[in-house]
């Protein structure tokens, strides 16, 4: 069933006074640098098939942005892990927020002297902060840093891990604000190149790796590694890339085969298109906001016959064919309605819902098959619109159209949202059920809205692929592990 947005406006009250009385500062928010605006009317769907010049596309970007702009503190660079709801700051939507800065600047939301200002603040504070391997007062030990902060003065928020996965989501925007900020004459753009540089040099890789070859997932002060290793395929082909391409503390380059050598669990052939699989999308996006996989062949593609970037893109298609399937029979599910991966959830609870017990979740990573309670996340979709953007763009055409500002609101479309569940007597750890609609986020979350942001500049421009190109370390990290063709080709 599809609702006008004007009837779907007038039964919600997301958002106090509502989206259209325009970007309020959050508590995070710098205190005197400029908001970003986003545009002031919901952008009008044409006929025509959408196009990198799309007005929904150009708004979903432009709001999506915004949020790293408006929410990001000025002075430490630190970005919220959600809004409005205060949160502690996640070190890796600080890596999507430093990756957005450049996009802002380019498509002239903001000057290129602003970008450097907030980029050269967040690479100053991380640069100075303590590290160490007490248990308080520490914002990293080693070069790594805590997976959260405490917004105040940065340390370590209660007991989180010294995160390696967090660490590299974080060093992809520092390097990319390293080889963008490329004015020799600017002493704020030579000093950010000099900042990536000491950060990256600093972590020690080999130090983390307890259980060689692989890398382990995390450290704590009380309790050392965690047992746990990034030793399938997952959402950490960029941290292998920036591990091997360390020229103070690299692993050894028979590293990356022997990693890729454990993915064959994970070959799915359910579909037409077999795929080297991770039930969540995020795990075929995050590297790949950075690194531009298309022709890369190391020896496992090699051996399956196409690159990551292809893989990803099956990935896409497997999730769309899933929804379509729609084998549990959740509300909303279809060929333009899809999208699995970690978000918000309503909360952690089993009720009956048309004669069917059905299971919810709260926070979680979900997938095909894999904790799906019918929540659905645009950005599973939109983080994938370089891969498929033929099925991506219809479905925020679709999930726009449909549910309009129910889902759409000031920074985008909200995390999250659960068409099956509709029942008001349910205690909701996030999120409210909206009439005619169901459940629906409350927040926007750092690390979902990166995707969003910048893949949709990847399949614009290319503007961060092109970028990554140009730095070393990144190119240092792809030969060591094997990869040949592709970009790496000479000219």
């Amino acid at each position: 069933m599809t609702f006008d947005r004007r009837d779907i406006l007038r039964a919600t009250a997301l958002g106090g006074t509502g989206w259209l009385a325009g970007c309020t500062a959050g508590p995070l928010a710098p205190k005197r640098a400029p908001l970003l605006a986003f545009p002031g009317e919901l952008p009008r769907l044409g006929s025509t098939p959408a196009s990198a010049s799309d007005p929904l596309m150009d708004d979903i970007q432009r709001r999506t942005v915004s949020y790293f702009w408006n929410t990001t503190d000025q002075v430490t660079g630190l970005a919220p892990d959600r809004w409005p709801t205060p949160s502690f700051a996640s070190i890796a939507a600080v890596g999507f927020a430093l990756t957005t800065y450049p996009i802002a600047a380019t498509r002239g939301w903001i000057t290129r002297a602003a970008a450097a200002q907030r980029t050269l603040a967040t690479l100053r504070f991380f640069a100075n902060a303590p590290q160490g391997p007490d248990k308080e007062g520490m914002t990293g030990y080693k070069g790594f840093f805590y997976h959260f902060l405490g917004v105040t003065k940065g340390h370590r928020f209660a007991r989180t891990e010294l995160s390696t996965i967090d660490t590299a989501l974080l060093l992809g925007g520092v390097l990319f604000a390293q080889s963008w900020f490329d004015d020799e004459a600017d002493p704020a753009e030579r000093e950010i190149r000099a900042l990536a540089d000491q950060l990256y040099r600093a972590v020690e890789w080999d130090w983390i790796s307890p259980r060689k070859p692989f890398v382990s997932m995390g450290w704590h002060p009380e309790s050392g590694f965690i047992g746990s290793d990034w030793n399938i395929y997952n959402e950490s082909l960029i941290l292998y890339v920036l591990a091997l391409g360390s020229p103070t503390h690299a692993l050894p380059p028979t590293t990356w085969d022997a990693w890729t050598a454990k993915f064959d669990p994970s070959w799915d052939e359910k579909y037409d298109n077999p795929f080297t699989a991770f039930p969540p999308l995020f795990g075929h996006q995050y590297s790949q906001v950075w690194i531009d996989f298309r022709g890369l062949m190391d020896t496992y593609s090699k051996r399956r016959g196409f690159d990551y970037f292809e893989n990803s893109r099956r990935a896409t298609y497997a999730q769309r064919r899933y929804a379509i399937n729609n084998p549990a029979g959740w509300r909303g599910y279809g060929e333009n309605v899809w999208g699995l991966t970690a978000c918000d959830g309503p909360g952690d609870f089993v009720r009956e819902i048309n004669g069917r017990k059905r299971e919810f979740f709260s926070y979680s990573a979900r997938g095909p098959g894999d904790r799906d309670d019918g929540t659905i996340a645009a950005t599973a979709a939109l983080g994938s619109v370089a891969f498929a953007p033929e099925i991506v763009l219809p479905a925020a055409r679709a999930m726009y159209s449909t549910y309009g500002t129910a889902i759409y609101d000031r920074y985008g479309f909200r995390d999250s949202f659960n068409p099956t569940l509709t029942l008001t007597d349910v205690k909701l750890q996030h999120g409210k059920v909206v009439p005619y609609i169901g459940w629906v986020a409350d927040d926007f979350l750092g690390i979902d809205q990166g995707p969003i942001a910048c893949m949709i500049e990847n399949w614009r421009s290319g503007l961060i692929w092109k970028t990554m190109q140009k730095n070393p370390y990144i190119r240092a990290g792809l030969e060591r592990a094997g990869f040949k063709g592709g970009w790496l080709t000479p000219a």
